[in-house]
């Protein structure tokens, strides 16, 4: 069947602007992973489904110096080529791409940027550019005060992209924000956390507000817990030295995972757009108090049983005796008439029995008497991989007598929606930033909000030497108390041995 990518040319938000025809878009990092496994794929794939403006031109700056038939083997590499049509269009968006080098903290650098873009803009009375900053957070202000005083075009507009991590606790965080914001406006800036670019975080809101049945049992009453689970196989494969700095809840929670609660936890907004939304983000940040270390498990993972895979500590590149954590668990609260003593479970590790990032809504109990330890119905979001939304429910087994089941209704969507390509994070999100659309984007205070929660946590951890990950071996479900960790809040697995989620092949099938 053809392929067709699921996005929308047209700005969400009715008060955003498109960047016209003519456009420039600057990779700052061009020469770094990110920008060649993330965001040149990206590019093409809106190039490539007629989603860019027209005549646009990207232009690549960092500080490798190399030629622009380099540069172009670099961006390239990790862009796939299904068929030859592809490869056409590789080459008509590899010509509008060119390169400039120079350093980060100097203006010369950023001064021969502009000469380059003034010469692709020609004439034009207005200029409009796009700044994407795939580079390590340490140079963030520095590149950003660079651009503003070099490279802001005299009449038009400037965006700029900011990738994660937004500081490492909340004093960083406003620092951060304190040194952008006399320079850049916040409408100028786009804040990325690709995980709202995800197709199944996009349709929450969809699912939640566009359907009156979970509308009318989204709450206290009918919600027994939350469960907000992100696993990784593998572990930090030699990448230890830099995941050490940050750690699991860093890395993965206080962004990622907090994110998808919001979109699950906020009220019904009134509008699609941005402010509407972010709106409702922000009160539910505020409403949840500070992480109590009680609610919290952590974990390093250790050996494999049968001794293949190594511990976190064999990594020659984490600091001996880290005590970083590679795993947690941590329950957290809404403070609100809708959500009042219902747990919130967010729990993230590498190293684990599987790879999956899901959204798991148990409900409570079936009142008793003609039924007798029948499972809780659960509703899942499946985000990666193998998109799916599946609702786990009681059925009564074909036969002569009246015992249940556990079944599913289910969307899975490379089945459900076969003929259609759901588009990449950066894709999406890079395509809202074209058209001006903050919606899915991180606002100021919602970074600020979200940092209040967790910093106290975080500081609580540092701090406190005696305070060691509890060990889980490698390929494990994760601490060996996990269990009897989420039991006490309330979440119940009774019913994970009688239910068997169907295999999908390769081809569809089941």
């Amino acid at each position: 069947m053809a392929e067709t990518i699921i996005a929308n040319p047209k700005a969400a938000n009715t008060g955003a602007v498109s960047l016209p025809a003519g456009s420039i878009i600057v990779v700052l990092g061009a020469s770094g992973d990110l920008a060649k496994k993330k965001t040149y794929p990206a590019l093409f794939g809106l190039y490539r489904y007629g989603l860019m403006p027209k005549d646009i031109k990207i232009v690549g700056y960092a500080r490798t110096k190399m030629s622009e038939e380099d540069y172009h083997k670099r961006i390239s590499q990790y862009i796939k080529l299904p068929n030859e049509t592809v490869e056409t269009q590789l080459k008509e968006f590899i010509a509008m791409c060119t390169y400039v080098s120079g350093q980060y903290d100097q203006d010369e650098g950023f001064q021969s940027l502009t000469a380059h873009m003034k010469e692709i803009e020609g004439s034009k009375k207005e200029c409009h550019r796009l700044f994407y900053m795939a580079l390590p957070p340490n140079v963030f202000t520095t590149v950003a005060q660079h651009i503003k005083r070099n490279c802001y075009p005299e009449s038009g507009s400037a965006r700029i992209i900011i990738e994660k991590p937004f500081g490492h606790d909340l004093a960083s965080s406003r620092e951060l924000q304190a040194s952008l914001q006399p320079i850049w406006t916040e409408d100028e800036i786009f804040r990325i956390d690709h995980y709202l670019g995800k197709e199944m975080v996009k349709n929450i809101l969809i699912l939640r507000f566009g359907n009156e049945f979970f509308g009318a049992s989204w709450n206290k009453n009918h919600i027994s817990s939350v469960q907000i689970t992100f696993k990784e196989k593998f572990g930090t494969e030699g990448r230890g030295g830099y995941f050490d700095q940050f750690g699991i809840i860093r890395d993965v929670m206080q962004n990622h995972l907090l994110q998808v609660l919001t979109m699950i936890a906020m009220e019904r907004p009134v509008s699609f757009s941005a402010e509407d939304i972010r709106d409702e983000k922000v009160r539910v940040l505020k409403a949840m108090p500070i992480i109590d270390p009680k609610n919290v498990v952590i974990g390093q993972y250790d050996k494999s049983p049968d001794g293949t895979k190594p511990a976190y500590t064999d990594d020659d590149t984490v600091p001996k005796g880290s005590r970083c954590p590679t795993f947690a668990a941590i329950v957290l609260h809404i403070n609100n008439d809708r959500w009042d003593g219902v747990p919130f479970i967010l729990k993230a590790g590498k190293a684990l029995d599987s790879a999956k990032v899901e959204v798991r809504v148990q409900f409570k109990d079936v009142t008793s008497g003609i039924f007798k330890d029948i499972p809780r119905n659960e509703l899942v979001i499946r985000i990666q991989p193998d998109e799916s939304v599946y609702l786990k429910m009681n059925t009564k087994m074909p036969g002569l007598t009246t015992k249940t089941s556990v079944t599913e209704l289910d969307l899975t969507y490379n089945r459900r929606f076969s003929d259609l390509k759901i588009p990449e994070a950066y894709e999406a999100l890079i395509l809202d930033a074209i058209n001006g659309d903050h919606s899915n984007f991180v606002r100021d205070d919602e970074l600020d909000a979200s940092w209040k929660i967790f910093t106290p946590l975080l500081h609580y951890l540092d701090e406190n030497t005696d305070i060691v990950p509890a060990p889980y071996p490698y390929g494990s479900r994760g601490p060996a108390f996990l269990d009897d960790f989420l039991a006490s809040y309330g979440y119940a697995r009774e019913g994970v041995g009688m239910y068997q989620w169907p295999v999908t092949h390769a081809n569809g099938n089941l």
